[in-house]
Formats: structure tokens, C-alpha cells, sequence
């Protein structure tokens, strides 16, 4: 190895800044799954000093060197160098990737990941232009949970959560595209698997990841209203509806404190109740208002079904009433296929089968649009 240079995130242009950050970039915080860097080197040998902190909810970080994950790792806490890689030729580019395997984790005020330095011997290079951009918005589907390990665990922990192995990533692969995900795990379009009318994203969608707890992630910008004008995608891809239909079987869920309580219920048929289908309709034409007023330009997919269709009608009658209402045409609707059998992965959700699987679906319709094909 040559003489070893430092460099700082937020000193080196030619690297891409993967997800939603805050203003810092020295260091980068790194909040929601496959968030990181990207950058094309020239060097032997390249090292990142990560730090790391969390209470229960390790990290984990996946490295992708020209196009194949070499590494997967949980990141152990505190402040030290992991190897990208080493022992290459030096003087040919190498495209590197570094991805937040983890989704953010709310429930764990100390989770933290930043980047502080990279090390080595070569220099960086432009990185060509993503041929598209693209923002999915999800839940525990779009995180990726369950895409790592055996049909028979059940344990929610960070080590069954990869960005790298659910399709999000895998459409970007395909379609050569930027990304960035807003998702979490057990979170709805009206209110969490457990009726929790305060975990939806529509309430964070604006801020930069502002369902993290903690005065340090606070600090470096997570509750922050999101720069929509220093990004914007091509193409928007949402993902909710999981786990609204998923309350329909939880019990009522209270807030001991002020008294609110929440259920979504069913009728005396045993089918969820009118009056909480029209609650996902309208909210789900709301959500859609709040996404175009931030991205004026993007073509917006709705993905539904890989785990139930339950609320499929009210979905679509949520983007039915939100065209008719707006004018905007530019909406469109897209069943998945249910994930079952060898496709799915732990904890009974999607396996990387699952997501490679919704990935060519998605991919063949986003490919259909880019030619002008409408439903």
C-alpha cells in the first residue's frame, strides 16, 4: 500500500451521498436502511472509520464492491475502521458502495451510525449519472425484515433486516437508479399493527427521518423538515397498507396518558367495517396530496399485496379519489403477487425469492411508464 491519505465524507465531491441525511456531512449520519455512500476509487486498499451506538438494535452495514456484496457485518460500538477492501490493483476505478443494512430503529434512543473518515492509497473519480431516481415508501416490507434468515425464526432483531437483499435495492440494480427509502417496520398509512395512530408515516414523510428518538440523532438533523428540492426522483413507489390491514386483528390500542384509543374493526359479516375502509381511502388520498406537493414531477406507483390484500379496494379508491379530486394522472396502482411458499423468509415475511420476485414486477412497470404505457 502507498503512502495513506484521510478523507473526510463531506471534503470529498466526488462521493454520493446515498438517503436522506441531515446538513452535517462530517460526519455523515446514517438514518434509514440503505442509506450510505457511493464512490468510484482508484486505490489498493480503502478503510471507513464508522461510529456506532446503539442500547439493543445493532447495525449492520453491507459493502458492495463493483456490483457484489463482499461484506455483511453488524458494527460493533464505538469508533473504529472497517477494510471496504484491500489488495486490489491499484490505478483501476472500482465502484464501492457502502449501505445501512438496518432499518432506523425508533424503540432504541441510543442507535447511531456515522461515517467519519475514509483511508488509502488511490483517489476518487466522477461517478456517472443514475439513469433515474427513485423513492420507495414502505414498511417492514420495504426495510427488508425478514430477508435474511430460516422460515423458522421468529426473533425481531436486527440481524433478519437487509437493505441490500430487499427490492428496493434490487430494482435500483436493475434500472441503474439512485434510491431512497422511507420505511419502517410495523408503521401504516392510518396507524401501526397494533392500532398506534401515531406510528404512520404520512406524519414523518416530511422530516428528515423523524421517527428516531434521542437527542443525539436529533441533533444531526432527524426531525428536521427534508430539502425535497435538493432530490428529487423520477419515480415514487409506495408500499402501505400491511399493517392497517394487520390491525384489524390486534386488540384496541390505548394511551394510558390522555385516554386516546384507536381500533380498527370489522363488521358483524367478520369484514373490516365501512367506516375504517373509508378512514384508509381518505387517508391514502391525503398522503398522496402531501407526496406530489414535494415531488412535483414524479410518476407515483402504489404497490399492494405482497403480504394480504385486504384493504385493496380502499387503496384504490383512496388513488381514485385523490385523481379526481387533483387531476393528476400521473397516479397508478399495482397488485403484487402474495409472497408464499419457498419466497418467504423469516419472521413470515418476504425472503430474498419474495423480493427478487415484487422487484421484476415493479420493474416491468416502471419500465412500461418510462415508454408511455399507462393503465
Amino acid at each position: 500500500m502507498a503512502e495513506e491519505k484521510m478523507f473526510l465524507p463531506g471534503e470529498v465531491k466526488e462521493l454520493r451521498v446515498l438517503g436522506r441525511t441531515g446538513k452535517e456531512r462530517n460526519p455523515l449520519v446514517l438514518f434509514w436502511t440503505g442509506s450510505g455512500f457511493e464512490v468510484n476509487y482508484t486505490g489498493s486498499e480503502l478503510w471507513c472509520e464508522f461510529e456506532t451506538d446503539y442500547s439493543c438494535y445493532e447495525q449492520w452495514i453491507a459493502v458492495v464492491v463493483n456490483g457484489a456484496t463482499v461484506t455483511r457485518q453488524m458494527l460493533e460500538k464505538g469508533r473504529r475502521r472497517v477494510c471496504l477492501l484491500r489488495n486490489m490493483q491499484f490505478g483501476k476505478v472500482k465502484n464501492i458502495k457502502v449501505l445501512k443494512e438496518v432499518q432506523a430503529m425508533p424503540g432504541d434512543s441510543e442507535a447511531y451510525l456515522a461515517v467519519h473518515a475514509l483511508y488509502g492509497d488511490g483517489v476518487f473519480s466522477e461517478l456517472e449519472e443514475p439513469e433515474c431516481r427513485i423513492e420507495f415508501i414502505g414498511d417492514s416490507i420495504t426495510s427488508g425484515e425478514g430477508s435474511y434468515g430460516s422460515t423458522a425464526e421468529g426473533d425481531w432483531i436486527s440481524m433478519w433486516f437487509s437493505a441490500t437483499h430487499a427490492y428496493p435495492y434490487l430494482v435500483s440494480e436493475r434500472l441503474k437508479a439512485e434510491y431512497r427509502i422511507v420505511s419502517q417496520s410495523g408503521y401504516g398509512l392510518c396507524c401501526a399493527w397494533d392500532n398506534n395512530p401515531d406510528n404512520a408515516i404520512p406524519l414523518f414523510y416530511e422530516q428528515t427521518c423523524g421517527i428516531l428518538s434521542g437527542e443525539r440523532n436529533e441533533r444531526f438533523g432527524a426531525k428536521d423538515l427534508y430539502d425535497f428540492s435538493a432530490w428529487q426522483p423520477d419515480y415514487i413507489v409506495i408500499n402501505l397498507g400491511t399493517n392497517d390491514a394487520g390491525a384489524f386483528e390486534q386488540p384496541e390500542w390505548c394511551d394510558e396518558k390522555s385516554g386516546r384509543r384507536k381500533k380498527m374493526y370489522k363488521d358483524e359479516n367478520g369484514r373490516p367495517a365501512g367506516e375504517c375502509l373509508e378512514e384508509i381511502q381518505h387517508a391514502a388520498s391525503g398522503f398522496l396530496r402531501t407526496v406530489r406537493k414535494n415531488n412535483p414531477k414524479a410518476q407515483i406507483l402504489w404497490c399492494y399485496g405482497m403480504m394480504g390484500n385486504t384493504v385493496e379496494t380502499a387503496i384504490k379508491r383512496g388513488i381514485a379519489e385523490y385523481k379526481a379530486q387533483s387531476g393528476d394522472k400521473e397516479v397508478y396502482y399495482l397488485a403484487m403477487e402474495e409472497i408464499k411458499g419457498e419466497r418467504i423468509g423469516a419472521r413470515n415475511h418476504p425472503g430474498v425469492l419474495g423480493h427478487m420476485a415484487a422487484a421484476e414486477t415493479i420493474v416491468s412497470r416502471i419500465c412500461e411508464l418510462k415508454d408511455g404505457k399507462e393503465d
